[in-house]
């Protein structure tokens, strides 16, 4: 069965599908030697290159998942032109896959960062219509009143749409500062600063401790990562409705054979 080409490339580890749309507007990709252009389908046996050169034919059959306890002051970036340090360079090296970030942290925020060579996760995980929440530990100035609770709680509008708190709850602290915990359901850019600043208060921490299913432990030390296994990677892949990779891999290779065996 023909897929888009984004999505048979995201399959294979080789990026989320809104990057490789972008390699297909900008007119990287090429499929049998023909530039290619969005809404283009293959089936398997076609060649596929990248920048001219060919990218590889087959799902990846081992895709891995890991997670790291970003430190502030590193950014989310595979590359930085100002010479800053990225996470990507703290990950283990590939071969024949890379590293796809789901989703990122700005650089003064902390915590927890996944990481997967599984395109299609990559894109559930991050698709706004999935909704996978995400949870954070806040430290702010000054103690919260009932009306800026109410307020994050019901909606702050932004010239790129409302957002509100799934969940507020306080965290305690002592002093002018106080800590809250706080869940939304979205990932956008600095959407938590955003809030904040609304009501009238300034972020001075925050970490991600929560993404969908997947908490930030507690032995994790900064700047680490882990690579995550078993019945925690089943979840994240049941929290976006999705197949393990090991499944869609053997259903993938199923309907290759059965392709096969229809030519011969």
């Amino acid at each position: 069965m023909a897929e888009r080409l984004q999505k048979w490339l995201a399959a294979r580890g080789l990026g989320s599908r809104r990057e490789i749309e972008g390699w297909i507007e900008a007119g990287r990709l090429t499929v049998d030697g023909r530039v290619a252009t969005l809404g283009v389908k293959v089936e398997g046996g076609e060649t596929v290159c990248l920048d001219g050169q060919p990218v590889a034919g087959q799902p990846a059959d081992r895709p891995q998942t890991l997670i790291m306890n970003k430190a502030a002051g590193v950014i989310c970036s595979r590359s930085d032109p100002e010479g800053r340090p990225t996470v990507f360079d703290a990950l283990p090296r590939l071969k024949g896959q890379r590293w796809i970030s789901v989703g990122r942290l700005d650089l003064q925020t902390s915590g927890l960062l996944l990481f997967t060579t599984d395109g299609e996760l990559a894109a559930r995980l991050m698709h706004p219509s999935a909704g996978v929440e995400r949870e954070y530990a806040v430290r702010v100035e000054g103690e919260l009143d009932t009306e800026q609770i109410r307020r994050l709680r019901t909606g702050v509008e932004f010239e790129d749409g409302s957002a509100a708190v799934a969940r507020i709850e306080s965290g305690g602290g002592e002093g002018h500062n106080r800590w809250y915990r706080v869940t939304l359901a979205e990932g956008r850019n600095r959407i938590v600063r955003r809030l904040m600043e609304t009501v009238g208060t300034r972020v001075s921490r925050l970490i991600r401790v929560r993404y969908g299913p997947v908490e930030l432990p507690r032995d994790l030390p900064r700047g680490r990562h882990r690579v995550i296994h078993g019945a925690l990677v089943q979840r994240l892949y049941e929290s976006v409705g999705l197949r393990t990779a090991a499944r869609r891999v053997r259903r993938t290779g199923q309907r290759a054979n059965r392709r096969r065996s229809n030519r011969s």
